[in-house]
């Protein structure tokens, strides 16, 4: 479910707090007492790596450096064993890390003063690493870029609290709120079931505040617990980097409240699934206005392209948005999540909707990327696919105006099948690059392998005595 979001009339989100330069970056420490610095990057799973040092140490040390092996790990720590990462560094050397000051911002959480900064990965001969998620979605936009398009996204995510969970072999479960019960009932967009957890969302909103992260909604989803975060519209650069970040914010917030917040895709089996729908339009860069209205106000060839591109093209990149074994499990058929790549006005219950809206705000709703998927890659598949649709002039079928979750359509049911799709488009793999398509593939593969020497208790309920 999502909220009708229309973009906003007041300035989109364009950075964070950030600074545009070292120099800048040194006195904006100083003036805050700042004595650590977390230098940090988003792996493929959306995982933060780096490193904490000493603000000193941080401007007089050499460049940062890490293992090439941090964009080819999977979500349980293993290396996939046919990466051909060992092809192109052989002795997994070292790879550069250069801070985007763009992205400087406190960790209010840290009990000393610390900060936090996003770094992109870089060879040694200062070329951008293809498997580095920051660097594939800055690909995706230098293509809408020398078209003369600027794109503009808004995130939507939805998460779960939960109880404290410290052994895996028991389900999940809703937390207890203010009123001393736990949620039994959906309770979508309920003021009274958001104010259950009243504490811990004055900590998100001080939080986010304390790093420059701008909220424009909250809502109660429809699962038990369920909460859903709008952003504002602006540059997808930008807003990976919020999304990013704003999950770290989320799980600490949850912690001091003696609770998970989970982005699973489907983390309890009688409840929805939670998603990161996408909000896209497409400004022309040199006059600002939205290509997907003419002067008129009437929809352009662009827009049906742009929608005609998600269409032909998003079970290619479905493992991009639904990244896990689990992240399928939310696409079931009369639910709320999506099953189809039809499109419609105002219709949830396709996988493309476009809002209702003014024409200088016309955008196309993507929902199908999960919770669970990597901000940055989830948003540069969609655009990718976008683009493609314009740029081959695509055309999309027509709108669909009545109930349609039941039409189990184009998209893969499981991560062998949606590997298979990525893998084998020749236009995917050029506007990803064949590097990152093998890279991502084999650890999606490896992840696979982990999740099938798991005997569930589905199988031992089932097929323990009865075969």
């Amino acid at each position: 479910m999502s909220k009708d979001q229309n973009t906003p009339t007041t300035s989109p989100v364009d950075s964070l707090l950030g600074v545009p330069d070292g120099e800048a970056a040194r006195a904006w420490l100083r003036a805050r007492n700042i004595q650590d610095i977390e230098c940090i990057v988003p792996d493929l799973a959306g995982v933060a790596r780096g490193k904490m040092m000493p603000t000193e140490k941080f401007f007089s040390g050499p460049v940062m450096t890490m293992p090439a092996s941090i964009f080819a790990q999977t979500i349980s720590g293993e290396y996939p064993e046919d990466d051909d990462r060992f092809q192109h560094n052989p002795v997994d050397g070292d790879l550069y890390f250069r801070p985007d000051y763009s992205t400087l911002t406190s960790v209010p959480w840290e009990t000393d003063p610390t900060a936090q900064l996003i770094h992109d990965a870089y060879t040694r001969d200062g070329a951008l690493v293809e498997t580095a998620p920051r660097n594939v979605l800055k690909r995706i936009l230098k293509l809408y870029e020398d078209k003369g398009w600027e794109p503009v996204v808004a995130p939507e995510i939805e998460f779960y609290l939960v109880k404290p969970n410290t052994d895996p072999d028991y389900p999940l479960e809703p937390p207890v709120g203010r009123s001393g019960r736990p949620e039994v009932g959906r309770q979508s967009y309920s003021i009274s079931a958001l104010n259950e957890f009243d504490e811990l969302i004055d900590d998100i909103y001080d939080l986010s505040e304390s790093q420059g992260l701008e909220i424009d909604t909250m809502i109660h989803e429809e699962g038990a617990a369920q909460m859903e975060i709008n952003l504002r519209h602006g540059d997808p650069l930008a807003l990976a980097d919020q999304v990013f970040l704003f999950k770290r914010t989320i799980r600490e917030a949850a912690l001091r409240h003696d609770m998970y917040a989970t982005f699973m895709a489907k983390p309890m089996s009688s409840q929805p699934g939670s998603a990161m729908h996408i909000h896209q339009s497409v400004k022309d860069k040199v006059t600002g206005k939205n290509i997907f209205a003419d002067g008129n106000g009437e929809e352009t060839a662009e827009f049906h392209s742009f929608i005609a591109g998600h269409q032909a093209y998003l079970p290619h990149v479905t493992c991009v948005m639904a990244p896990f074994v689990n992240s399928y499990r939310r696409f079931a058929r009369n639910s709320t999540s999506p099953v189809n790549v039809f499109w419609g006005y105002d219709n949830r219950t396709v996988g493309l909707r476009v809002p209702y809206s003014d024409p200088q705000s016309r955008r196309l709703e993507n929902r199908i990327p999960g919770s669970d998927a990597n901000p940055y890659l989830a948003m540069a598949a969609s655009l990718a696919c976008g683009y493609l649709g314009m740029t081959k002039g695509l055309t999309p079928d027509a709108p669909r105006s009545d109930y349609n979750s039941d039409v189990q359509k184009s998209l893969p049911r499981g991560l062998p099948e949606a590997l298979g799709l990525f893998e084998s488009n020749e236009d995917i793999v050029e506007v990803f690059g064949e590097r990152f398509v093998a890279t991502y593939r084999a650890i999606k593969y490896e992840e696979f392998e982990t999740f099938m020497s798991v005997i569930s208790p589905w199988e031992r309920e089932y097929l323990l005595l009865n075969v």
